[in-house]
């Protein structure tokens, strides 16, 4: 089977840097499109119990998007080492295995490429497990980057 379209989330982390290695290896391998996305939450305050002033969204918002375009800077450099071509895209909505999912198949992703964090026990109960809600909600194949 070949890859036509390689989709890995890019947060900052060392394995999400490592994931970005790993496609552009597969990409170069197969001639395939990789693109690699970052998602910045629109509102990551909208359960909060505090009153919070648009300025405090606004500044929140500029530094989120910010870092975002830092990453995936990073990350552009590390596919363009490997000899793959990358595009990156920024995207505002909720930081949710939906929002990946949803940006996955408007891409016509036929691969996705992450890494995990390898949580366990109670530090995964807290936190969660975006690989595994992303394996779970998803028909597409997924490449999971444990280290």
């Amino acid at each position: 089977m070949s890859y036509q379209n390689i989709l890995v989330p890019v947060d900052g982390s060392d394995i999400s840097f490592s994931a970005i290695k790993h496609a552009a290896s597969i990409a170069k391998a197969f001639g395939s499109k990789l693109t690699a996305i970052s998602v910045v939450a629109d509102d990551p305050f909208a359960a909060a119990d505090f009153y919070y002033s648009p300025d405090m969204l606004k500044e929140y918002i500029q530094e989120a998007i910010k870092n975002a375009e830092e990453a995936l800077s990073k990350a552009r450099q590390l596919a363009e080492q490997q000899g793959a071509q990358i595009e990156t895209q920024v995207v505002r909505n909720s930081v949710s295995a939906e929002t990946f999912i949803k940006t996955a198949e408007s891409l016509n992703t036929d691969l996705i490429v992450m890494g995990s964090h390898g949580r366990k026990g109670f530090q995964k109960f807290l936190l969660g497990s975006f690989a595994q809600d992303v394996l779970g909600q998803t028909q597409l194949p997924v490449l999971i980057i444990k280290q």
